[in-house]
């Protein structure tokens, strides 16, 4: 170490500078919130809308967005351990998902977001 310092010293000192990265991430932090500040209030998914009766007793609120709902009902099915084991992509129903899945037995993954929707009432 001695000796590259001898040799290096003088030269490029520029090289021997150490990197800046707390500066980058500062940066990249600077630049998201500016970005979540342009745009607002939440749209689309992530919009808080009425719900249905059902999902709102389910969810426990009165408005909800889409993925926080689909978010919670696959929290329930998971603490409830209601996948089924041979087919991941198969929910059996209990009593309380059937209420909100019009009284089906097996739901599949993809179903779930489209059996959702009929319980999101459009805001004025």
């Amino acid at each position: 170490m001695a000796s590259w310092t001898r040799i290096f010293s003088n030269c490029c000192r520029a090289l021997m500078a150490a990197a800046k990265t707390s500066a980058a991430t500062e940066t990249t932090a600077t630049a998201t919130a500016t970005v979540t500040k342009a745009r607002g209030r939440p749209t689309g998914i992530l919009k808080p809308q009425p719900v249905s009766p059902a999902l709102g007793s389910f969810l426990g609120t009165k408005e909800s967005s889409r993925a926080d709902a689909v978010k919670k009902v696959w929290e329930y099915i998971k603490t409830h351990n209601l996948q089924n084991p041979a087919n991941k992509r198969e929910i059996h129903c209990d009593d309380k998902l059937k209420t909100i899945f019009d009284g089906k037995d097996k739901v599949g993954f993809l179903e779930i977001a489209r059996l959702l929707t009929q319980h999101f009432h459009k805001a004025a």
